[in-house]
C-alpha cells in the first residue's frame, strides 16, 4: 500500500496502452457455473502461504525486496506470470515509465542555527554540497509569489526566495521566482511545521530547487541576510511491468477486474504489503481457470509501481478508451490481508462511517454489503475503512467505476473496541511491520489471511456470475448515467 508520509515516491506516467481482447459473446460457455461459495472454499491457505514463501524466497534472493527497477521485482512478474500461463491464461505484462523521486539530504541554517525544511516533490537538487545565497522575502499580499510584479524592486539574482503558501500552484511560484532569477525558493507554511507531502506538478517543467518550511521558520529565515540550503534530491526513471490475464469466457461488455499491487517498497520483502493480496487473487484465478463458467469475463491485474504513486494501474486506466472503460463493471482490490493484529476492514462504498472521502461511485455500496454477508456468514462483524485513495483501487473510481475490497490493516492504530470485537492487541497497529523488512511469511495472521483470501474468491465469483440485484452494479445506459454523474 502507497505510504502518505513525506518523502513518499513521485510518480510520472508514459505510455503503455493495455487492451485484453477476450470473446464478446454475452452466453455462458458449456463449462459448469462457478460457485461463489465453493470457489471460497477452493482457495487453500497452504497454497497461498506457498506463493507468499515463493515472494519471500524471490526478495531474499534479489537484494531484499521486490521493488520497482529491482530484479526482485522482473522475478515476481515472472513466478505471477508463469503461474497463470502454466493454467492456461493468455498473459500480457504491458511496460510503463515511472519516475521516482528521492531526497538523499534536506538541511537549513540561517546563522548556524539549523531549520527544519522538507524538500517538495520533483524539486530540482541543489546538489549534496547545498548552496549559501542571500535572502530575499517576498511581500504577503493577495497573491503571493504568484505574479512577476510581485518581484517588482526585489534584487532576487541568485537569492533564496522566500514567498508565503497559498492562492496559485506551487510550480506557478517556482517559474515565477525562477523567471526572477532566484536560485532557490522556500515556501512558508500557513502554521507551524513544514509542507508535508507538497509536491511540483511533474508535468510543468522545474528549474530551480523548492523546500517547504513552517509559519514561525519562515520569519526566521526571512529575518537572516543570508542562508545555507541543502536540498540533494534524486530523479530517475525506471521501466516496470503490470500483469494482466483475462478468462477467455464471459461477456466482455461486462468485465470484472480483481486486482493487487505486485511491487513492494525498498525497505522489505512485502510479504503483506502485498504478497498477501497478490497471492489470493493469483489463487482464485488458478482455481476459476482460464475458460470457467461464467457470465461476464474476469480480469486480473498485478500492478507494477504501487508503492510510489499507483503508477501501474493509473497508467492502465489512463490508456483504456472511452468504451473500454464502459465495459469494466467493476473493479475489487486487495491490498495487505495478512496483518498480524489484523482487523476486517472493508472499503466503505456507501461512506456509512462518514469518515474521509464520501462514497464511491454507484454501485460500490453493494460491492461492500457483498463481502460483508460473506464474513456475516463466516461469524466475522467487518466495519469499513475509508476509500482514501491510498492503494489501486483510486484510478477506477475517479472515471466512476464502482470498486470495493477487503484490507486488514496497515499502519493505523487498533482500538480497544476493535480488539474487543476481533480479538489482537488494542493500542497497537494493524500491521506493526509495514513497510519494514520484517514484513516477511512470519509477519502474517494466518487465520486472518485465510478468511481474507477467501473473501476474494467468493467477491470474485458473485459479480462474475451476475452484476443484477441489490448489490448489483449499473449495466448499460445506467452505467453511462452514473459514472456521467460521478465524474462531473
Amino acid at each position: 500500500m502507497i505510504d502518505t508520509v513525506v518523502g513518499r515516491r513521485i510518480a510520472i506516467l508514459t505510455v503503455a496502452a493495455v487492451v485484453i481482447a477476450g470473446c464478446a459473446d454475452d452466453a455462458r460457455t458449456d463449462s459448469s457455473p462457478v460457485d461463489p461459495a465453493a470457489l471460497a472454499d477452493s482457495v487453500p491457505i497452504d497454497a497461498l502461504m506457498g506463493h507468499l514463501t515463493e515472494f519471500e524466497r524471490i526478495a531474499t534472493e534479489h537484494g531484499g525486496n521486490r521493488a520497482l527497477g529491482t530484479a526482485g521485482y522482473d522475478a515476481s512478474v515472472d513466478y505471477v506470470a508463469g503461474a497463470l500461463r502454466d493454467a492456461g491464461f493468455d498473459v500480457q505484462t504491458p511496460e510503463f515509465d515511472a519516475t521516482t523521486f528521492e531526497v538523499e539530504d534536506q538541511t537549513l541554517e540561517v546563522g548556524g542555527r539549523p531549520l527544519d525544511v522538507r524538500a517538495l516533490g520533483h524539486s530540482p537538487t541543489t546538489g549534496p554540497e547545498g548552496l549559501t545565497a542571500p535572502v530575499v522575502r517576498v511581500p504577503t499580499d493577495d497573491t503571493p509569489g504568484c505574479e512577476a510584479t510581485d518581484y517588482d524592486g526585489l534584487d532576487v539574482a541568485g537569492a533564496i526566495v522566500v514567498v508565503d503558501r497559498g492562492v496559485c500552484t506551487f510550480s506557478t511560484k517556482e517559474t515565477v521566482a525562477a523567471d526572477a532569477g532566484a536560485a532557490a525558493l522556500l515556501v512558508v507554511n500557513t502554521e507551524d511545521g513544514p509542507l508535508a507531502g507538497a509536491t511540483l506538478d511533474e508535468t510543468a517543467p522545474r528549474r530551480i530547487p523548492v523546500g517547504g518550511i513552517g509559519l514561525a521558520d519562515g520569519e526566521r529565515v526571512a529575518a537572516s541576510p543570508s542562508a545555507d540550503l541543502v536540498l540533494d534530491t534524486k530523479t530517475e526513471t525506471q521501466r516496470s511491468r503490470n500483469v494482466i490475464a483475462q478468462t477467455e469466457t464471459g461477456s466482455t461488455d461486462d468485465v470484472v477486474v480483481v486486482g493487487a499491487h505486485l511491487d513492494s517498497v525498498p525497505e522489505g520483502p512485502g510479504i503483506n504489503d502485498n504478497g498477501s493480496g497478490v497471492a489470493a487473487v493469483l489463487e482464485t484465478a488458478l482455481q476459476i481457470g482460464s475458460d470457467p463458467g461464467v457470465t461476464n469475463a474476469v480480469r486480473f491485474a498485478f500492478w507494477g509501481a504501487e508503492e510510489i504513486g499507483l503508477v501501474g494501474s493509473t497508467e492502465y486506466v489512463e490508456s483504456l478508451s472511452p468504451e473500454e472503460h464502459e465495459a469494466i463493471a467493476l473493479y475489487l482490490n486487495f491490498d495487505m490481508i495478512g496483518s498480524p493484529n489484523p482487523g476486517y476492514l472493508l472499503l466503505d462504498g456507501d461512506d456509512s462511517d462518514a469518515q474521509g472521502a464520501g462514497p464511491g461511485p454507484e454501485g460500490s455500496a453493494g460491492i461492500e454489503r457483498t463481502i460483508s454477508g460473506f464474513f456475516a456468514e463466516r461469524g466475522i462483524d467487518a466495519d469499513g475503512t475509508d476509500f482514501d485513495g491510498r492503494s489501486d483501487y483510486g484510478p477506477f473510481m475517479a472515471v466512476g467505476i464502482p470498486a470495493g475490497g477487503t484490507f486488514t490493516g496497515a499502519d493505523e492504530v487498533k482500538s480497544p473496541e476493535e480488539a474487543d470485537k476481533w480479538g489482537g492487541t488494542a493500542e497497537q497497529e494493524y500491521d506493526p511491520n509495514y513497510h519494514r523488512p520484517e514484513d516477511t511469511v512470519d509477519n502474517i495472521d494466518r487465520d486472518a489471511f485465510a478468511v481474507a483470501a477467501a473473501s476474494v474468491a467468493y467477491s470474485t465469483a458473485v459479480y462474475a456470475d451476475s452484476l443484477d440485484g441489490p448489490d448489483g452494479v449499473p449495466g448499460g445506459p445506467a452505467r453511462t448515467e452514473a459514472r456521467a454523474g460521478f465524474t462531473e
